[in-house]
Parts: C-alpha cells; sequence; structure tokens
C-alpha cells in the first residue's frame, strides 16, 4: 500500500512540473501568433525583411511598386511585385496586411 501511494505521489508531483513549464511555453506560442500584422502599406525596408523570403532586394522592390502605383488595396497584390510569386504569397499572407483602406464611394 505504501508503494502505491508513493508512486501516485511522484507521478502528481511530476505531472505539476510537466505542466507548469509547458504552459508558460504555450502562452508565447499564443502570444507569437496575436503579434501585429506587418502592413505593406506602411512598413520599412527592415520590417518587410522580417517576413519569410523577403530579402533587401525584394523588400525595396514592394517599396519601389507602393511608391509608384500607390497603396495596395488588397494582400493580394504583393504578387504583383517582382519576387513575390504564389508560394512566397501562401508563406506570408497571414503575416500581412494592407491596414484600413476604405473604398471610394
Amino acid at each position: 500500500m505504501k508503494k502505491l501511494v508513493m508512486k501516485g505521489f511522484v507521478l502528481s508531483v511530476l505531472l505539476c512540473f510537466v505542466f507548469s513549464t509547458a504552459l508558460p511555453v504555450l502562452a508565447q506560442a499564443n502570444s507569437k501568433a496575436k503579434e501585429k500584422k506587418i502592413n505593406i502599406n506602411t512598413a520599412s525596408l527592415e520590417e518587410l525583411q522580417e517576413l519569410p523570403r523577403i530579402g533587401v532586394k525584394v523588400a525595396q522592390r514592394i517599396i519601389d511598386f507602393r511608391l509608384k502605383n500607390g497603396k495596395f488595396k488588397k494582400i493580394e497584390e504583393i504578387m504583383k511585385v517582382r519576387g513575390v510569386g504564389e508560394k512566397v504569397f501562401k508563406q506570408i499572407k497571414d503575416l500581412i496586411t494592407v491596414g484600413n483602406i476604405k473604398a471610394k464611394k
């Protein structure tokens, strides 16, 4: 009987340890998921480079494109920039926004 109680106690302590270390990791992962998206209409060269597969040259092309053509109205328009194809877009689409673009009446 003593062995059974001891095993139960050890198992309880072990489970408490596992959950106490797992919860902060899960909370951190959740907070990263809620981080602010990068606005491709206002982002700097450095901010754009934080996106996967976007280096200095492509980031500069994004900035040049929006200076020449105006603000992106929807995130899919970023695929008009050389170097941002469908594969890259699929990787960044959940990380970018165009902000609150109001439609003209």
